[in-house]
């Protein structure tokens, strides 16, 4: 099967612009909604799940959802200080110091998105005592407002409003590189949308795949269960946009390298993959010539992991992407479209009495 490398560009740029902390999807939703017109049906719950049911799917036959998370990584708003500064709690885990420096977009109360900096004292006022100590100096969340009355009334900036990387998406199209913000999961989402679309022109499948753009993953897989609940399918294919280690691991280590194809994981700190499920899946790979990596992940978490404990097995597809968790990462076009093609001939492939061994 063959994608169109500019329609695989524009939606990824889209999806990686889009402003969706953990809790506030509503810009990724937008995307998959307006991605699926005219051949699939969006639904949205409260917990801001887009629930998609291809018109194609008769409903008579073993259900398979797909899944990947529409949120990322980000930050709310805490408090507005006498000076006109904020602080903030983080949504989702950050590297240390990945924060400081960084532009910010930060949302008012009337939905306006204002730049601002995380700002961090100068070197020039850290005394000596601090910088022997390696005190850590606190994160100051700053649009420009000089007190707290000008934050409010001037900038209409407000407790409990979402805060995100700056970032805007780039891409090397050339040699196939994208940096950008929130490729976890936007790839894995993009991943989705590519396959979930051609299944849903397949007239010959024995199952019927429906899928969720899941919500709050990074605070703690709290949407997909809704998801699963709302669907109640046999099985179900997650995507991911995973850590990709080839930069820092030594060679023989390394489990999710760049252009080398999704990374199937055997174990996380939430799930043992299914090892059935997880044989088919290499199997349908290899026999259709696709690039696939597997892992043993000593950490890290999907949203396998709710899932799977609702009695339905799972696997999980790692689109690498190096550097996730900052506010710039960098993903390989054809491991986006390497993890779509392998979905799809997972799905073609499947049966009845095949999801009946899992």
């Amino acid at each position: 099967m063959n994608f169109n490398k500019d329609e695989v560009i524009g939606l990824l740029e889209r999806l990686s612009n889009a402003k969706s902390p953990s809790g506030f999807e509503d810009e990724t939703v937008a995307v998959v909604r307006d991605f699926c017109q005219g051949w699939a049906d969006v639904e949205e719950n409260s917990l801001r799940d887009a629930l998609i049911t291809p018109r194609g799917m008769c409903g008579n036959r073993p259900r398979v959802m797909l899944d990947a998370h529409g949120d990322e990584v980000g930050g709310m708003v805490k408090a507005i200080h006498a000076n006109g500064t904020m602080s903030l709690v983080t949504l989702g885990r950050w590297p240390d110091g990945a924060l400081t420096g960084q532009d910010v977009l930060v949302r008012n109360t009337r939905g306006e998105w204002l730049h601002g900096t995380i700002g961090v004292k100068p070197p020039h006022f850290v005394s000596e005592a601090e910088r022997a100590a390696r005190v850590a100096q606190p994160l100051i969340l700053d649009v420009g407002a000089t007190s707290a009355e000008e934050a409010r009334e001037g900038f209409h900036l407000g407790i409990g409003e979402p805060v995100v990387p700056a970032t805007r998406f780039t891409c090397d199209r050339v040699r196939g590189i994208c940096v950008g913000k929130a490729f976890d999961c936007r790839a894995g989402v993009a991943a989705l949308l590519l396959a979930l679309r051609e299944l849903a022109g397949r007239g010959d499948l024995q199952v019927d795949v429906v899928a969720s753009v899941s919500g709050q993953e990074e605070v703690g897989e709290r949407g997909v269960a809704a998801a699963a609940r709302h669907f109640g399918p046999r099985a179900a294919f997650m995507f991911e946009g995973c850590p990709a280690d080839d930069t820092f691991l030594p060679a023989d280590e390394v489990q999710a390298a760049l252009h080398k194809g999704p990374m199937f994981r055997y174990f996380d700190r939430c799930m043992i993959t299914n090892p059935r499920y997880q044989r088919f899946v290499l199997g349908c790979a290899t026999k259709a010539g696709l690039p696939v990596q597997t892992s043993v992940r000593e950490g890290g978490g999907t949203d396998g992991g709710p899932v799977h404990l609702l009695d339905i097995p799972c696997v999980v597809a790692g689109v690498p992407c190096r550097y996730i968790h900052t506010a710039a990462s960098l993903v390989a076009l054809d491991d986006v479209l390497h993890t779509a093609r392998v979905a799809v001939e997972v799905l073609s492939s499947m049966t009845p009495e095949v999801i009946a061994g899992f």
